[in-house]
């Protein structure tokens, strides 16, 4: 048997709301599949709510943040401005939210209802967008002040309770003018 981490608790979590279909596990559940009991979970997470985010924040990283890096693999030509690299990549960010959604509404509910509603984890889980962003914009901010503003903007691209909206024929046109009000403030 794998020795019992972090890590293959998550896999085992996420696997099963695969398999399921539904975000409704138990910890007796993961537990039992991993051939331990419910009470041994606790020496690797200190809460439950700790484990959900933990399974949150691997499918925003694999499914997010993998996807925009992805996408902005391709080199740019060298005169290409922050400010064009910026707008690209908040592009290649909502879309691969939107596209997340579109493949696995569970995973995008579990991260809802433990990441998005709680403003600490969200945080935590948008760290590396912002860190992306500060790259991007040659932003020397420890507490990504700068990314984080930039990236509120858009929340109406990103955040679940406006997930209805990004199927309007209007959705591109609407990026472009945040866009446009955003640049001005770069």
């Amino acid at each position: 048997m794998a020795k019992i981490s972090q890590q293959l608790i998550v896999e085992t979590a996420a696997r099963l709301i695969e398999e399921s279909g539904t975000i409704d596990i138990s910890l007796t559940k993961i537990a039992t599949t991993l051939g331990i009991t419910h009470a041994a979970l606790y020496k690797h997470f200190n809460s439950k709510q700790a484990i959900w985010e933990a399974v949150a924040f691997a499918w925003f990283e694999e499914h997010i943040i993998k996807q925009v890096q992805s996408e902005m693999s391709t080199p740019k030509a060298a005169s290409v401005s922050r400010e064009d690299q910026l707008h690209d990549w908040l592009w290649a960010f909502v879309n691969a939210k939107k596209e997340a959604y579109s493949a696995d509404e569970q995973m995008f509910i579990l991260n809802t209802e433990y990441v998005d509603n709680n403003p600490l984890a969200l945080r935590k889980v948008l760290t590396s967008a912002y860190c992306a962003i500060d790259r991007i914009m040659g932003y020397q901010d420890e507490q990504h002040e700068h990314s984080e503003t930039i990236l509120s903007a858009f929340t109406i691209f990103t955040l679940p309770n406006f997930k209805d909206t990004w199927n309007w024929s209007d959705y591109q046109p609407r990026f472009e003018a945040m866009w446009a009000l955003i640049r001005r403030g770069l």
